[in-house]
């Protein structure tokens, strides 16, 4: 007779793996994930080579490499909206209150407009 395979508790997500890990500062990392993303999206779209890309982007290749595999560590958010405008990529920066009735610290968050 077959064993029956042991359930495992399922924990749903929050939406940000990084909280769900417990890491600090999860709404940053997140946020430089996806500028990473996008960076991502925009070399793709140019077919660029790596060194192409360095030297538009004015870093070495290697951090090109690093940079496309999604290591952020030495890139701040700011460097890396630099990195997508000169990818010829838009960035907005958009303040606002946070809603009154929703029980919740105000938070950073980037979105990713389609079409990049």
């Amino acid at each position: 007779m077959a064993k029956r395979p042991t359930e495992e508790a399922v924990t749903p997500s929050s939406g940000n793996v990084f909280a769900d890990l417990e890491l600090d500062n999860p709404e940053e990392l997140l946020a430089k994930a996806r500028l990473v993303h996008a960076i991502s999206e925009a070399v793709e779209a140019q077919n660029l080579t790596q060194m192409e890309i360095a030297k538009l982007l004015g870093i070495p290749q290697p951090k090109v490499s690093l940079l496309l595999r999604g290591y952020v560590s030495g890139f701040s958010s700011d460097r890396l909206m630099q990195l997508l405008t000169k990818l010829d990529q838009d960035v907005e920066i958009i303040i606002r209150p946070r809603p009154a009735g929703e029980n919740r610290p105000a938070h950073v968050s980037v979105a990713i407009a389609h079409g990049l």
